[in-house]
């Protein structure tokens, strides 16, 4: 899915303002409660009566219809189990989560973003998967490992993305610009492709930029080093990032990327109206679940690249990441309907038919190997990319320290600041080592 630069707000701060008439507040989805307080499991399967968990998501229509649906099928096997289903945008999303973990009325069921996996997993929010019966057997133990926390399973995978590069064929053949050999390309091709592009007379713009973490960290990472480390800190060079922004602001100037209000502006829409989705971009970052509806949009074939560098650097940068998590509150008073529905949602071949690959290639590979065949021409594409990657890629960065959801939107804004050059790539670089230590220490 697509991740956005905006961030929650933090968890202490919002706790230090909720009154004592928010902490009152009774949690829908939290089961019947009596005068003597809740109701325990037993009681209530003894009533005949059906527990009720709330599970909460972000997204757009799409996705919700597609949660529903899964939430209706778990409901139509499990009739002693109801879904009250909770959802909203993305930054919303994590605005309402935060206010309500602080008032103790953490969803049963939550989908999860590996940017804010931390944070909530340190504040004891998620509750450890391992201990409950949800199956994992079947599962990419490395990306089953990029949902644990200090030794706990807090959140498991739905599947896996890569950030890649979307290139509009049509936009390079009008352009006579060829598609570039991308296991061979290097960061010095990918500049020259995309300054033919616009300078090819078609009106179309070689490259859109899109700033965000996984760009930059699948940057360092060709050089051996990455945003994060294991620890918590950060692993990158000064000089690594000011070279990552002389490629844009390079691009900048030849025209090979648009002008940086532009880009700005670009960076608040989809990827349904990106340059490449639109017909008047060449390429454009993206993760891989994403090529459906820059495809549909596009009305063209879209092809998936690897980026530049890959072939050149001290290793490959590329790597896989889960598209997003599923994760249980572990103040949940219904621990075992909450962990039922987490599998049903991951490994049953009844929500792996109604979820296909929107939620990224399935992290169950016996569901994968499954739903491929069934899936639109362009979603195999993106199955067969991902495939053909399993070689290359060496291993996935650490889960995020916590306040990385803040880090990015910094990210984010000192890269503004540097590609209306009201920074050189030098200040910005030192500027962002400050905030993010800042953030990163409190």
């Amino acid at each position: 899915m697509r991740t956005s630069p905006r961030s929650p707000r933090r968890l202490t701060a919002l706790a230090a303002t909720l009154t004592v008439t928010a902490l009152a507040l009774t949690a829908c989805g939290q089961g019947d409660r009596g005068d003597d307080g809740a109701a325990s499991a037993e009681e209530e399967a003894a009533s005949g009566e059906a527990v009720s968990i709330r599970f909460a998501w972000w997204g757009s229509d799409h996705y919700h219809e597609m949660y529903q649906e899964v939430a209706d099928a778990f409901m139509a096997e499990n009739p002693d189990v109801e879904i009250v289903t909770d959802f909203t945008d993305w930054g919303g999303y994590w605005d309402k989560l935060a206010t309500t973990v602080a008032a103790g009325d953490t969803p049963d069921v939550l989908m999860q973003e590996q940017r804010y996996l931390r944070e909530y997993a340190e504040r004891g929010v998620l509750a450890d998967l391992s201990q409950t019966d949800i199956a994992t057997d079947a599962m990419d133990q490395g990306t089953l490992e990029t949902g644990e926390v200090d030794g706990e399973l807090v959140a498991i995978p739905t599947g896996v993305n890569v950030f890649s590069v979307l290139a509009n064929t049509k936009v390079f053949a009008d352009a006579g610009v060829p598609l570039p050999d991308d296991t061979t390309w290097s960061w010095e091709d990918y500049a020259e492709v995309a300054t033919q592009i616009s300078a090819s007379g078609t009106g179309a713009i070689g490259r859109q930029d899109l700033w965000n973490d996984a760009a930059f960290n699948i940057f360092a990472r060709q050089r051996g080093e990455q945003l994060f480390t294991e620890d918590g800190e950060l692993g990158y060079t000064d000089e690594t990032l000011v070279d990552f922004w002389e490629v844009a602001l390079g691009l900048q100037e030849s025209g090979g990327q648009p002008p940086a209000s532009t880009t700005v502006e670009l960076e608040t829409v989809g990827p349904e109206r990106s340059l490449v989705a639109t017909n008047a971009g060449g390429m454009v970052p993206e993760w891989t679940n994403q090529l459906s509806a820059v495809a549909n949009a596009a009305g063209q074939d879209i092809e998936l690249l690897r980026w530049p560098g890959e072939s050149q650097g001290e290793r490959t940068g590329m790597y896989f990441k889960p598209a997003l998590y599923a994760s249980m509150s572990a103040q949940t008073e219904h621990p075992e309907a909450a962990a039922r529905f987490i599998d049903f949602m991951l490994n049953s071949e009844t929500a792996g038919d109604i979820i296909l690959a929107d939620l990224g290639l399935p992290a169950n590979l016996d569901i994968r190997e499954r739903i491929v065949p069934k899936l639109p021409e362009v979603d195999r594409q993106s199955a067969e990319f991902v495939a053909d990657l399993a070689d290359e890629v060496v291993d996935s960065p650490p889960v995020p320290p916590a306040g990385a959801g803040e880090a990015a939107a910094v990210m984010s804004r000192i890269n503004s600041e540097v590609l209306f050059e009201r920074l050189t790539p030098e200040q910005g670089a030192a500027q962002l080592r400050t905030e993010l230590e800042a953030i990163l220490s409190s």
